[in-house]
């Protein structure tokens, strides 16, 4: 059953080392460029934004984690009251499990009871067009997240291997439901052949979802009886910082950058590179289990040391730091320009 599915990734994601073993997010191998003299007021920096039509306090959003088997129900609680507290977005695990059996939709509602103010975001596959709506109206979501995640499925013991017409069938999506449609991937990155696709179908935002964090692989190794495919590609995917590369330097929407990001360091990394915002998931999920007050400490330290990083190069608001110089070294620089990747532009263009 899917509800059994759910609780199983839950606890592996809670109480095993899912982590990706030797592949790194690449964030690594960027260096912000320290100004000794940043003329700004730490106190005085703006973390606020706009994304997807709402205003956020900070431009974090706890990323998909659950929804779908009861025991969810007091995690999405937790990390809602957390959300609305903090003013940041929040999105939910994927809502087929709700659709195809309502005894679970509360799963999922907590979330909006709890956070009437944040940008709330719903999620379903790629195939399934038909839950698109009743996704939107059970969370009354602010966006429609989109998931992609062939190397689970094809991991996974009852893993679907089609994925032919996902690219129409997010395009048809698009055109379905009234909110904006976020396609994300779930732990291995996407290219920049992929976002240029989904932009033209009229993606209004992509979280490009990398590899060097949770390892969706790894997870289904754990639930697997034969775990050879697991071990193999335990380390698949393209590293957050690449990913986030080739997107903004690929299409003109906004982008999400998560997988792996551990702290508001990595968050200002990913600005810097292009993002619009960042997807924090495993580091909440276990302080949601302690309770909302303990991922609200999780969101304040991130916030904290981003501030920190914006104040050492001088970026008084996340436009500055988008602006602000950074150097790519090692493997992501090695990776980006074996794919004519322009590495050299963000190292003067303040």
């Amino acid at each position: 059953m899917i509800s059994d599915r759910k609780l199983e990734h839950l606890l592996l994601c809670a109480h095993c080392d899912v982590q990706y073993k030797d592949k790194r997010t690449g964030f690594e191998d960027i260096e912000l460029i320290h100004r000794a003299l940043p003329e700004v007021n730490k106190e005085k920096i703006d973390l606020s934004t706009e994304l997807l039509g709402k205003e956020l306090k900070s431009p974090i959003i706890i990323s998909a984690i659950t929804g779908g088997h009861p025991s969810a129900l007091a995690i999405n609680k937790e990390l809602a009251r957390a959300a609305q507290e903090m003013g940041i977005g929040m999105g939910v695990g994927s809502q087929r499990a709700a659709v195809e059996n309502p005894e679970l939709t509360s799963t999922y509602t907590i979330a909006r009871q709890e956070a009437p103010d944040s940008l709330l975001i719903g999620n379903i596959g790629a195939p399934q067009i038909a839950y698109a709506d009743q996704a939107v109206e059970m969370l009354d979501a602010d966006a429609l997240a989109v998931h992609l995640n062939p190397l689970q499925e094809s991991i996974q013991p009852e893993g679907d291997l089609d994925a032919t017409g996902y690219l129409d069938s997010i395009g048809e999506i698009v055109n379905t439901v009234d909110v904006p449609v976020v396609v994300k991937e779930t732990g291995a990155g996407i290219a920049a052949e992929d976002a240029i696709l989904l932009e033209s179908k009229g993606v209004a935002a992509i979280d490009v979802a990398g590899a060097g964090g949770t390892s969706w692989a790894a997870v289904e190794t754990y639930r697997a009886d034969d775990r050879y495919m697991g071990d193999l590609y335990w380390d698949w995917g393209i590293p957050t910082a690449i990913s986030t590369v080739e997107v903004s330097q690929s299409v003109n929407i906004p982008i999400i950058s998560s997988g792996g990001i551990r702290s508001g360091l990595d968050a200002a990394k990913a600005i810097a590179l292009g993002a619009d915002a960042v997807g924090v998931a495993l580091p909440v999920l276990k302080e949601a289990y302690l309770g909302y007050k303990e991922v609200i400490n999780v969101i304040e330290r991130f916030q904290e040391s981003l501030k920190a990083a914006m104040f050492l190069v001088g970026a008084s608001n996340l436009e500055e730091l988008k602006n602000s110089n950074l150097v790519i070294r090692g493997k992501t620089r090695e990776w980006l320009q074996e794919r004519e990747f322009n590495t050299k532009e963000y190292a003067r263009r303040s």
